[in-house]
This record gives structure tokens, sequence and C-alpha cells, in this order.
């Protein structure tokens, strides 16, 4: 049995859809005080009504862009104005635009890394007073198995984003361990969101055949498994990565699972 995190604080950033929605309505689930974020104020109000009627707990909503470092201060000074601390911080915020290597711009490149690298940074570092105080501070990082594990056409600069991530959780966790705060990453796989609707319906089958389980994530799937590394059982793991993807990056060829 898990300590309940109920009454704590947690920050997802990038929490109006998707998985960040998933991990979201998991802790409010668990009767965290939630709020998340989102560049979007229309979206972001529809998104913490919706997961407080649904999930209970209290959900709450901050506009803010995360590669913004006046927004991410901001977005910290509200946090700690409503709830007076903050316990956990799910640096989740992140985009995931197409474009071929050859095609590639330096915009596209900018505005990938700033949202999913420079983000992620920028949002731990203004939180990172109020996570040393908590006594169970807890850092979660969302990267993908794209990048540190596979790679998929047009998504160069996504992997470069996803693989940095672990390369910045690696010397974050040391830094923060003094202070008993942890800090990990997840890896999803392939995860039922609101964009694969408009991929197809071929598709959605062909990323299936790909997975041993033969099935897309959900998205509270992730949230689950974000909820136990916050969990007081879970202090004494930092720096590490845990994917959730059904055994994708398992095969080593799809002949593998014809065999199955």
């Amino acid at each position: 049995m898990f300590t309940p995190v109920d009454g704590r604080t947690v920050v997802v950033t990038g929490g109006t859809r998707g998985i960040g929605k998933g991990i979201a309505r998991v802790f409010a689930g668990a009767g965290a005080n939630v709020v998340i974020t989102g560049r979007d104020a229309g979206v972001a109000e529809a998104a913490a009504t919706e997961l407080a009627k649904a999930a209970g707990g209290t959900v709450s909503f901050v506009v803010a862009d995360v590669a913004s470092a006046s927004d991410t201060a901001r977005l910290a000074a509200e946090v700690l104005e409503r709830h007076g601390g903050v316990d956990v911080v799910c640096a989740n915020a992140g985009i995931f635009p197409s474009a071929p290597l050859a095609t590639m711009t330096e915009g596209d490149i900018d505005e990938m890394l700033g949202t999913n690298v420079k983000g992620a940074i920028l949002t731990v570092q203004a939180f990172l007073t109020a996570l040393k105080a908590s006594g169970h501070g807890r850092v979660i990082l969302t990267s993908s198995i794209t990048g540190p594990h596979t790679g998929y056409p047009g998504w160069s600069h996504y992997g470069a984003s996803k693989a940095a991530i672990l390369g910045f959780m690696r010397t974050a966790a040391i830094e923060l361990a003094p202070h008993r705060v942890t800090v990990n990453a997840i890896l999803p796989g392939n995860i039922v969101t609101e964009g694969l609707a408009d991929l197809g319906e071929d598709y959605l089958r062909s990323m299936e055949a790909a997975i041993p389980m033969r099935r897309l994530g959900e998205v509270e799937e992730i949230g689950h498994a974000v909820l136990f590394l916050a969990t007081d059982e879970a202090a004494y793991i930092t720096g590490q990565s845990l994917v959730v993807d059904g055994g994708q990056i398992l095969p080593e060829s799809p002949a593998a699972l014809e065999e199955i």
C-alpha cells in the first residue's frame, strides 16, 4: 500500500490535453491539488473544469508558455500563492511537429528545443526553492521512446529533444539529491491521444501491430507510472527513466512479432 498523495500540490505542464491531461486526471483522482498549464486560456479552463468534475480533487490552471522564463516564474508564483508550496512538478509540455531533415528550418529546430528542452529546464528551475522545502519533492519529466531508444523519419529534432531530457535528468538528479528531491523520467510509447484520430484507422492498426501487447497505451497508464514516482515509496529512485510502451522497443525486427 502506497502512502497517499492527497493534499499535496502537483503541477503538470501541458496538462490541458493528451498525456499531460491523463497525468493530471490520475493525480486529481488521488486527491492532490493539481495545477495544469497550457497556452490557450479557453482550453485550459475547460480542461480544469472537466478534470475536477470527473476525477475530484482540486484542479486549477495557469496560462503559461514554458519556453519563456518570465512565464515559468509567474507560474511558480501563482501556484505558491494558491497552495503555499509545491511537492511534484511534472515537466510534460511538449510539441511534435514533423519536418524532414533535408527541409527542416532553423525555426523548426528552435521551436522544438525551446518547448521540449528549454521549457523543461525553466520549469524545474522556477520551482527549485519550493521543491527543496517540500520534504518529498519530486520532478518527473516526460521524455519518449523516440530519441532515447527509437527513431522515426521526420522527427530527428523531436528525438534529439527527448534524448536531451535524459541528459538534463541525470545531472539535475545529482544536484537535487542532497535536498531529497528526486528527478526521473517517463518514456511513453504510442499512446492514445486526441491527435491520433487524425492519422487514420490504417495507421493506428499498423501501430498496434508493432507493439507486442497489440494495443496502444492509455494516457492514464502513463499517469499511474508518474504517480508511482511521486510516492514516498519511490524516494530512493532518482536519475532513472521508465519506459511505458507495451513492449514496443523489445522486438529486434517485425519478424519477431510474427512468432507470437
